[in-house]
């Protein structure tokens, strides 16, 4: 009788992860931030959509807890340059390894999938792809400007990975001429080496300048998590720091552990807090802001962009 082999072993989503010690969140995730599980026709039609488009989703590939109500309306975003990313961040749930090569149809299948979902607004990020010559920036452009050719009516916001390192990069994106520019800082400068070692508080602040520099008509957005170990008066740093840059619009929103080797909530900051931290960022100058516990960059983005459009309108009025 010839021997059984064994079953292979599942593959690890975050092998870098896999021997570190679990970080245990001790504190009950309160009722504020609890949502149901996705069962809607509209999810399911958008999940449809995606799968034979073979596109990859933030909403999915980072467990989104938002998921449901997005994906009910439609609302997905798209996540290029494959699933898997080259930095090890310690609060995000994308898997980390060595990418695939680029796919040369996929800014195509972007703009078709905007198409069949009928967006009027598109979200669309990607992984760090630290291991090409820019970062992956020469194929963000191609999805935008294939995005827009086959969707004219539609405005298209980027969520951009930091591009450390590759010269160029930020300006190649930036004369794709994005409606919206998003990058986020994700947390204050004190918690990088933990929450976020393969970035640099100051290179991700620069981009964002930069983008502003290169074309003064697009949209700047970024986004910080709280519930890290943070202090309010960090926070309000950043604010300053934001706005120093430039930046058109804040969003701010409670960290959720992904899985025990991901950094430990420290708190969940509840939202009367968040309320305040909005009144503050409105005060400091930001255009639009989006604080609650459930907020992350794309939630609602369609929505706050008209806003935010309104608001530049309503400023350049009054000057």
């Amino acid at each position: 009788m010839l021997p059984v082999a064994a079953p292979e072993k599942s593959k690890l989503r975050h092998p870098e992860k896999a021997h570190r010690p679990d970080n245990l969140t001790t504190a009950r995730r309160p009722d504020w931030i609890r949502v149901k599980a996705p069962t809607s026709k509209g999810y399911h039609d958008t999940k449809e959509i995606v799968k034979n488009l073979k596109l990859h989703t933030v909403c999915e590939e980072a467990g989104c807890p938002n998921i449901g109500e997005c994906w009910t309306q439609k609302h997905a975003t798209f996540m290029i340059m494959g699933d898997t990313c080259t930095r090890a961040c310690s609060f995000c749930n994308v898997k980390t390894g060595k990418p695939e090569a680029l796919d040369a149809l996929e800014p195509l299948r972007v703009a078709t999938g905007t198409m069949e979902l009928g967006l009027k607004h598109v979200v669309i990020t990607s992984v760090d792809r630290d291991d090409l010559a820019d970062g992956g920036a020469a194929h963000f452009a191609e999805v935008i400007l294939k995005t827009r050719a086959k969707n004219p009516n539609t405005t298209i916001e980027i969520l951009t990975p930091d591009f450390k390192h590759k010269p160029g990069a930020v300006a190649t994106v930036a004369r794709a001429r994005p409606d919206v520019f998003n990058h986020n800082l994700e947390t204050v400068p004190r918690l990088y080496l933990t929450i976020r070692p393969g970035a640099r508080y100051f290179t991700s602040l620069r981009l964002l300048q930069e983008a502003k520099e290169i074309d003064p008509t697009i949209f700047t957005k970024s986004g910080v998590m709280v519930g890290l170990g943070e202090t309010k008066e960090e926070v309000l740093q950043v604010m300053d720091d934001l706005r120093a840059a430039d930046v058109d619009f804040l969003t701010i929103g409670q960290y959720l552990q992904p899985t025990p080797k991901h950094a430990a909530v420290d708190r969940y900051v509840t939202p009367e807090e968040f309320a305040e931290y909005e009144k503050f960022a409105r005060a400091k100058g930001f255009l639009m802001v989006s604080a609650t516990p459930l907020t992350r960059s794309s939630y609602h983005a369609g929505d706050d962009f008209q806003k935010l459009r309104a608001a530049r309108e309503a400023q350049l009025r009054r000057t």
